[in-house]
């Protein structure tokens, strides 16, 4: 997919999260963004989507939800800095939002699929990713099964994408093994303060 053209030259950073679907990136990148170490240093990317909101989740908030009809007239105007189509869903990383945080000198956090983090990369050549993963496919496929979030989604389709995505892991500066949630939140924290020279707690 076309690739709009920006610059690289800003004053803030980009972190990228990625990960297989039951990974528990969402999960790490809202720890991330709310423990005690990082607070107030990160902005979190919001998202456009035309998924349902899931329980819990906010418009504006977790994820700016919007229409099929609406996405695609905003591929069309060059909205995006990327996007993509997963499970029957759009996905993408609105273009203005992002630059303008860097431009304020923000490290930006985004929680983005494997193909949308290449595309970052080449946009961003200074961003740092890290690549989330379980233990073993086992932990993943019974975290998929326990969250059937959607019935009509096939559990085999996302671990056959799932081993897609992992082929990916050896792209990223760093990958962080989430089997203990609170272990692997100590690591992402560890790893995303060492990437801005921060002190990560």
């Amino acid at each position: 997919m076309n690739k709009p053209t920006t610059s690289s030259n800003a004053a803030g950073r980009v972190i990228i999260i990625s990960g297989p679907s039951g990974s528990g990136k969402t999960t790490l990148h809202k720890a991330l963004l709310e423990g005690p170490g990082l607070k107030g240093k990160l902005v979190k990317s919001i998202s456009a989507t035309t998924r349902p909101k899931r329980p819990g989740e906010r418009q504006g908030k977790d994820y700016l939800f919007i229409t099929p009809a609406m996405f695609e007239s905003r591929i069309a105007k060059g909205y995006f800095l990327e996007w993509e189509k997963v499970f029957d869903h759009y996905y993408g990383t609105p273009k203005r939002q992002v630059l303008n945080l860097l431009k304020k000198g923000k490290h930006v956090l985004m929680c983005i699929d494997v193909k949308g983090a290449r595309r970052i990369r080449k946009e961003f050549p200074n961003a740092a990713s890290i690549f989330i993963k379980t233990p073993t496919m086992a932990i993943l496929q019974n975290r998929l099964r326990q969250r059937a979030s959607d019935p009509h989604e096939s559990l085999q389709l996302r671990l056959n994408v799932a081993r897609e995505e992992l082929r990916e892991a050896k792209h990223y500066d760093r990958v962080v093994v989430n089997g203990r949630l609170d272990k692997a939140c100590r690591d992402l924290n560890a790893v995303v303060g060492q990437a801005l020279g921060l002190d990560g707690g």
